[in-house]
């Protein structure tokens, strides 16, 4: 078949150049010996491209014997290729969350009728154990979504390793998102032995079980989520903890007049957080650390709000940051105040 003849000086950097163009054909391998290395074409080669190179790099274009490779889908979206018209590839996301063994994806509408082939795809190219996709956005003060299901096995339940801690959880019940991994990371960097914490809407306790897991501390994980308050007693079986965990059922506005007043208070529900934010306020220690999240499409919004509402508290900005995207415009922004 068709192929380039280049010494192993001048190989790799053209390698890289016909990868770029689409001219390696992927399903024979790149061979070599003693000096040379010999690259495969595509039949239909660009040949005035080719030309092109060799201009530019000594080689020797002629017919060599290639050997078949064990091609591994670079996405699954190569998996879909003869399945689904070219046009419609370039509307499927090509990003999708993994939580434990489960795969959960976003389709456009458009490719509602095309939903079971795309899960099998992901299935094949994941190798995880089940697939669904989002059928609505995350709703209500329990912060859930509606999931169905696509393909592999139908359970919902399962077990997400997360720098060495696992949380036991169901995405169709309780609220986690894989996404927010560094930014916990970063918060349990920040905190100090023997803190009180309170985290206002903990779900199954990624944050308080993920700071507990290295730091001594004692963190009341509120949520108003029955099954969230399930899952946190579980994980906390699950995981070997240095620290104390506290879960507790219910409202934030009605538990916390039973909680000691916090050296640390996380709030990450963006869409609702600023409607607890007084009662955090006035509920640390003066020099205590507020973890505050909210949805906006620029920083000085979610400053003007920590500082107004800290008022006649002094709040000193630590740190704030663009955590992730929400939607165009609009980003899940993370606030570190000290309130004086």
């Amino acid at each position: 078949m068709n192929g380039i003849k280049i010494s192993k000086k001048n190989a790799n950097e053209l390698r890289k150049k016909l990868i770029k163009e689409n001219q390696v054909n992927m399903e024979y391998k790149i061979r070599n010996d003693k000096t040379n290395v010999y690259i495969p074409l595509i039949d239909n080669y660009d040949k005035t491209l080719i030309k092109k190179l060799s201009e530019e790099y000594p080689f020797k274009l002629d017919n060599y014997d290639f050997s078949m490779s064990r091609h591994r889908a670079k996405n699954f979206m190569e998996y879909l290729n003869d399945k689904i018209p070219e046009k419609e590839l370039k509307d499927i996301r090509k990003s999708f969350d993994i939580i434990g063994d489960i795969v959960i994806l976003e389709i456009p509408p458009e490719l509602e009728n095309e939903k079971k082939i795309i899960g099998e795809a992901v299935l094949k190219f994941t190798k995880r154990r089940s697939v669904y996709y989002k059928k609505s956005k995350i709703h209500g003060v329990r912060r859930t979504r509606d999931l169905e299901f696509l393909a592999g096995v139908d359970d919902l339940e399962t077990i997400h390793k997360e720098y060495g801690i696992r949380f036991k959880l169901n995405p169709s019940t309780v609220y986690f998102s894989p996404r927010l991994a560094t930014e916990r990371s970063r918060v349990v960097s920040e905190v100090k032995e023997d803190e009180i914490i309170i985290d206002f809407f903990a779900g199954i306790g990624s944050f308080p079980i993920s700071i507990a897991h290295v730091k001594k501390c004692k963190i009341y994980s509120v949520d108003i989520n029955p099954e969230a308050y399930k899952y946190v007693n579980e994980n906390i079986k699950l995981n070997k903890l240095v620290g104390e965990v506290i879960p507790i059922e219910g409202d934030i506005r009605n538990v916390i007049v039973d909680l000691p007043l916090a050296d640390r208070i996380i709030m990450n529900l963006p869409g609702m957080a600023k409607d607890f934010l007084d009662i955090a306020v006035n509920h640390l220690n003066k020099g205590g650390i507020l973890n505050y999240y909210e949805f906006a499409s620029d920083y000085e919004t979610v400053i003007n709000r920590v500082k107004n509402v800290a008022y006649p508290r002094k709040a000193e900005i630590l740190n704030i940051r663009k955590v992730k995207s929400q939607s165009p415009g609009v980003w899940h922004i993370g606030v570190d105040a000290k309130i004086i």
